[in-house]
């Protein structure tokens, strides 16, 4: 081995220990050491429709602010379970938006409800891969079309919400929306607090080039 790769080896594997040890900036705070709101905030999520065992991922980091987590998973409720697009259509969004952040645990907790709702495992990995499926129906593709305008451009055109207003109604456009503003916040806590995935899984997500 040369000097050059020798340094090169030693900086990648600087590089993996140094990743391995920035991950989980947030762990789990044991029930014994929770404030009387943090108990109060994990319970009222556990009794919601996410159900015992929730506080996983995004709720773990965010149970270091109660009072936001419980006005934000409220909201959560309504996005993910109630909202006006359906379910097949909400997990389709919620993907897009976490492959957006290279969020690898939101993208792995979602793909087995994505495809129980009816997204295809193509479409799921096509945005897996950062690419625009192909065959989808007339409501997919408004609901991509839209979210991927209002990622990269932070609005959309007057033909684009044309269409989404057509297909969901200004109810549904608005929910739409909503649920990419919650899913990007939980996005950004998790990437922020280093949530790790669970045990034994395989990032599902490779970084995008810079």
């Amino acid at each position: 081995m040369t000097l050059a790769n020798f340094a090169l080896a030693g900086c990648i594997l600087l590089s993996m220990i140094s990743a391995a040890a920035a991950q989980d900036r947030m762990p789990p705070i044991p029930k014994d050491k929770m404030t009387e709101a943090q108990k109060k905030a994990a319970d009222e999520l556990a009794a919601g429709p996410r159900g015992a065992g929730s506080m996983a991922g995004p709720f773990v980091p965010l149970l270091r602010s109660p009072e936001y987590m419980s006005r934000l998973q409220k909201t959560g409720e309504y996005v993910r379970f109630q909202n006006s697009i359906g379910q097949k259509l909400t997990e389709f969004v919620i993907l897009l938006t976490a492959r957006q952040w290279t969020q690898q645990y939101e993208y792995d907790a979602h793909q087995p409800t994505a495809l129980k709702a009816g997204v295809k495992q193509e479409f799921i990995t096509a945005i897996a891969d950062g690419r625009r499926p192909t065959g989808m129906a007339a409501d997919e593709e408004a609901a991509y079309d839209f979210c991927t305008e209002l990622r990269q451009n932070h609005s959309v055109s007057d033909a684009t919400y044309a269409r989404a207003v057509g297909k969901f109604g200004e109810q549904g456009v608005i929910d739409m929306t909503g649920l990419v503003g919650y899913y990007t916040t939980l996005a950004m806590i998790m990437n922020v607090s280093r949530a790790p995935l669970p045990e034994g899984k395989k990032a599902p997500l490779t970084l995008f080039p810079h």
